[in-house]
């Protein structure tokens, strides 16, 4: 049997219930699992990147380590394609929440199928319990005051709570 890699790209910022269920769903579709922090110049993270990697391989382990799977972290600040391909992985995997992230996704795979087409892409439908949630809007409601606790694991609160007040 040959090793099944899947590179799953994003910010993480802050990780989510949503993004652990993708998580704990690919891991029953491969061998090793690479997660992809995007570290972008344009965009200026809530959490520190080296924080965003220490949270998620503290909330994702547990996964992997259940699923028996090979899990790395990586971070990245070029194309998708490019980090899957230097991550050796043939698949790379999107989390679709709605028609919108449906038709933006779709269109990046299609560009990615064009740059790599030795790289699949895989998307997986959100659960019903986790469609609503974002990153953004997690970001949003911590912003104004409110309990993101239903979105998030503890450990992406506290890093959370912990860049706010860094940043005050």
């Amino acid at each position: 049997m040959t090793s099944r890699t899947a590179f799953y790209p994003g910010s993480f910022d802050p990780v989510t219930f949503g993004h652990l269920d993708i998580i704990a769903r690919v891991a029953r579709l491969c061998d090793r699992l690479v997660l992809g922090v995007g570290a972008h110049h344009g965009k200026e993270p809530l959490i520190p990147t080296p924080q965003r990697v220490g949270v998620l391989g503290e909330v994702a382990k547990p996964i992997a380590d259940h699923a028996g799977i090979a899990l790395d972290i990586v971070v990245f600040d070029g194309l998708a394609v490019d980090a899957a391909r230097k991550a050796k992985a043939g698949l790379i995997v999107r989390g679709l929440r709605d028609a919108t992230d449906f038709d933006y996704e779709v269109q990046m795979g299609q560009m990615n199928a064009a740059l790599a087409p030795d790289i699949e892409t895989v998307f997986l439908a959100a659960s019903p319990a986790t469609r609503m949630i974002a990153s953004s809007l997690v970001k949003q409601i911590v912003r104004m005051g409110g309990d993101i606790r239903l979105f998030v694991p503890d450990a992406a609160e506290r890093a959370i709570r912990l860049a706010l007040e860094s940043s005050n």
